[in-house]
Parts: C-alpha cells; sequence; structure tokens
C-alpha cells in the first residue's frame, strides 16, 4: 500500500508520527465512455474558455473569484492557511462510540506508526479499546479540513472521515407518513427483528453485482445475450402487514 498523507497524531502532550493509507477500495468495474456509433472511446480535455486550446497539468492551478477578477491560489497558500492542521491529526476530545449516528460516516483510513512511532501509537490503541472511546480529531488533506474520529480496527488504529453538522441535510424536509402503528403489529415486527438477529459475520456479505456484470460482458462478448430476469417489488398493502408479518416469521421458524 502506498500512503497518501504523513504526520502525526497528538493526544494531549503525546505526538505519534504516523503513516496515512486508504482503508477501502472502489470495485466497481472499470468501464470507458464509448460513441455508440463506432465505439470509439470518448476523452475529455482541460480546455481555456477563451481560446479553445487544451491545457496541460503544468499550467492549470486554482483560483477564487473576487469581484470580477481571480485570486490564484498555489501550494504554499493552502498549506499555510493552518500548518498545524496540515502536519498534525490533533485529537480534542473523546467520546462513546454510541455517540455517533452512523450518518456521519463517510471513508475509513488505516493508520500506521512512523519510527520511533511504535509504543506511542501502541498506548493510544490499547486505551481506546479498554475504554470503548473514540477520539475526535481535526486535520486537513488535499486542501480541505476534515473532522475525524479514531478508533480500532482489527489492532490497527482507523481515522473515520465524518462529516461536518452543517453537511448533512434536515430530514424534516421529508414528506413522512403520520400513519398510526397498533402495538400488536409492533410486537409482531419486533418479534420478527429478534428472529433474525445474529452476531454480524462481515465476511458472509460479498459484492455479487460486479461478478454478475462480468458474465454478462464475457456473454455478450461471444454474441450470447442471456434473457434478463424479471423482478417487480411491490409495497404490502397496510391491511396485509400482520398476514405478511405472521407469514415471515413462519417462514423464519421453518428456516431455522
Amino acid at each position: 500500500m502506498r500512503s497518501i498523507w504523513n504526520g502525526s497524531i497528538s493526544f494531549g502532550l503525546v505526538s505519534i508520527p504516523i503513516k496515512m493509507y486508504s482503508g477501502s477500495e472502489d470495485r466497481k468495474l472499470d468501464l470507458d465512455m464509448l460513441d455508440r456509433r463506432d465505439n470509439a472511446r470518448i476523452r475529455y480535455k482541460r480546455v481555456n474558455e477563451d481560446t479553445g486550446k487544451e491545457v496541460e497539468w503544468k499550467d492549470i492551478v486554482k483560483g477564487f473569484k473576487k469581484d470580477e477578477d481571480y485570486v490564484v491560489l498555489e501550494k504554499e497558500d493552502f498549506e499555510q492557511a493552518n500548518m498545524k492542521k496540515s502536519k498534525t491529526i490533533d485529537i480534542e476530545e473523546f467520546i462513546d462510540e454510541a455517540e455517533v449516528a452512523d450518518v456521519l460516516f463517510k471513508k475509513p483510513y488505516f493508520l500506521e506508526p512512523q519510527k520511533e512511532g511504535g509504543k506511542s501509537y501502541n498506548l493510544l490503541r490499547d486505551a481506546l479499546k479498554k475504554t470503548g472511546k473514540l477520539g475526535v480529531a481535526t486535520f486537513v488533506m488535499r486542501q480541505k479540513e476534515h473532522l475525524s474520529l479514531i478508533g480500532v480496527y482489527k489492532n490497527a488504529l482507523v481515522l473515520h472521515v465524518i462529516r461536518f453538522v452543517d453537511e448533512i441535510r434536515d430530514p424534516g424536509d421529508l414528506k413522512l407518513p403520520d400513519t398510526k402503528i397498533s402495538k400488536k403489529e409492533v410486537d409482531m415486527a419486533v418479534s420478527l427483528i429478534e428472529q433474525y438477529t445474529s452476531d454480524f459475520d462481515f465476511d458472509k456479505y460479498k459484492d455479487v453485482y460486479n461478478d454478475q456484470l462480468m458474465k454478462i460482458i464475457n456473454s455478450k462478448a461471444t454474441g450470447k445475450i442471456a434473457k434478463p430476469e424479471k423482478f417487480e417489488s411491490k409495497p404490502t398493502p397496510a391491511k396485509d402487514l400482520m398476514a405478511q408479518l405472521k407469514a415471515s416469521l413462519e417462514k423464519k421458524k421453518k428456516a431455522s
């Protein structure tokens, strides 16, 4: 793996030199965009809006529009905006794991100690394990400040980038139904949930979509076109809710 950020974690006066690695990878198939008429590949160019000529990467800079002109920002400007946060993941407080809403999580990164950081790395890891806490930290990466949580996954420190509160939309704008649910229906649904409750087995869940898509690609490459399977998802009518809950419980009992 190749590190994507080097710096340190700090909590209190303890500083731990670390390297950061992406903790996940995109398994999406690499598909090219083609012209339907001749299957020629479509390419995108970075073009000067005024001249219409293509611009090389080395000549591209970033700028902020102020009034009618642009203020051009260089790499050094981004680093100087907050030099400490560009080099340090600063743990500002610790919280219980249960306090964090799932909707906040964005992306995991694994942290590895650099030279001379081994003991302090293990200290933070073991203390987080023992307390069941997460460290709340901020840092800057790729010219953007990130809010994050630091915890433990399989004996390694893992940093979860999470969303700032102003990045979460208000669910109050959703048109949610006010249909009344009876106690009997809720009790039945609780029983069904309990029937399906088990210890989480991470290995049981596989991404099968890409495999199935690859089978279609291989089939089409040989000139065979498989008939698509028909599937229709129908909502359960309110009047049938109890019957479907009972049937689900019976099905689960038989399967067990």
